[in-house]
Formats: C-alpha cells, sequence, structure tokens
C-alpha cells in the first residue's frame, strides 16, 4: 500500500474542499475504500486513480511527480527514467513535461503478470495504446483483444474499457490519454 499517494489523494481533496461523499459519487467507488485508500490503508487500481483524478480535475501524473518541473517542455532520454514502482500490479511512469493544460497525458505502463483485476472504465476524451513488451489483454467494450508488441489501438475513452496481463511474463505498453473531449 502506498500511504504517500493516499496522503496526496487526501491533501489534493481537502485542498479543493471535496468530501469523500462528493468524490464517491463521482467516481462510484465506495466511501470507505476512498477512506482506506487515504490512510494507506488499501492499494489502488489505476483505474480507480483515473476515476479520482478526473473527481479531482488533475492528471493522474499528479500523484507521481518527484518535485515540480523547472521546465513546461521536458526533453526525455532513454535509460535516464524514474519508474514509480507501488506495491500494486502495475508500475506507472509518467512521461509528460509540465505543460500547463495538456491536451494529451502519455504513461508508460508495466503491468505485472497474472493482472486480472478491475472492471471496465470509461473517462473523458481519446486513448492510445502500443504494446512494447508482452501479451496486452485489452477489454473494449463486450469484445476482448490480445495485443502483441508492435501493436497499437486508439480508441474513444467513453467506450468502457481496461486491460489485463494474463500471462507470466511482464507487459509494458505506452498509453497516451487526451485531457479535451473535442
Amino acid at each position: 500500500m502506498d500511504t504517500n499517494m493516499g496522503k496526496l489523494i487526501k491533501s489534493l481533496r481537502v485542498g479543493k474542499r471535496k468530501t469523500l461523499k462528493q468524490i464517491s459519487e463521482k467516481t462510484e467507488l465506495s466511501i470507505s475504500f476512498l477512506s482506506q485508500v487515504e490512510r494507506g490503508k488499501s492499494s489502488i487500481t489505476l483505474e480507480s486513480l483515473k476515476k479520482i483524478s478526473e473527481a479531482l480535475d488533475v492528471s493522474p501524473s499528479y500523484f507521481f511527480a518527484d518535485a515540480p518541473a523547472q521546465s513546461k517542455t521536458k526533453l526525455r532520454r532513454g535509460g535516464h527514467t524514474s519508474v514509480h514502482n507501488h506495491p500494486s500490479p502495475f508500475i506507472y511512469e509518467d512521461l509528460s513535461g509540465d505543460l500547463e493544460n495538456p491536451a494529451m497525458e502519455p504513461i508508460l505502463v508495466t503491468l505485472k503478470p497474472h493482472d486480472e483485476k478491475g472492471t471496465p472504465f470509461v473517462h473523458k476524451g481519446q486513448e492510445f495504446v502500443y504494446v512494447l513488451e508482452g501479451v496486452l489483454t485489452l477489454l473494449l467494450g463486450e469484445e476482448e483483444h490480445d495485443l502483441y508488441p508492435g501493436d497499437s489501438i486508439h480508441m474513444d475513452s467513453s467506450t468502457p474499457h481496461n486491460w489485463f496481463n494474463r500471462t507470466r511474463e511482464i507487459v509494458r505498453f505506452l498509453c497516451v490519454n487526451s485531457m479535451r473531449t473535442s
């Protein structure tokens, strides 16, 4: 369980003068679950983090930032990245800069073996997924698709979707979310 993320969520929620009940209503997550996350007593899925982020009007990368960026442009060179490893079924690496009002959010996601948790979810905008390593199982509406290295999909994020790793190997993929709907 990640107590720092829970503290950040609570701090942001309190700072925005939102109650657990208000966040629960917006996210369809229970008040008790949200409270446990804030106290570091429960781990969080990427699906739940996206819902909470949307309810608090921030990008999910807000909860992974090591320090505020000094520049509005971020150059990333291979091999010089920091990975945010949490005791959850995913590792999330924010690849974005610190642009104000970003149009997209690129993230590198690593799913640990046998990650089959979560239910389909929706959010604002569009999503682009490009598989780098392993076999990613994508649930899109009622259909399931296995994506292999080099496969990609561009979809409307209002279609219920979720990702799974049903293999014994790590799955790594690039996910780019648009932050705008039009």
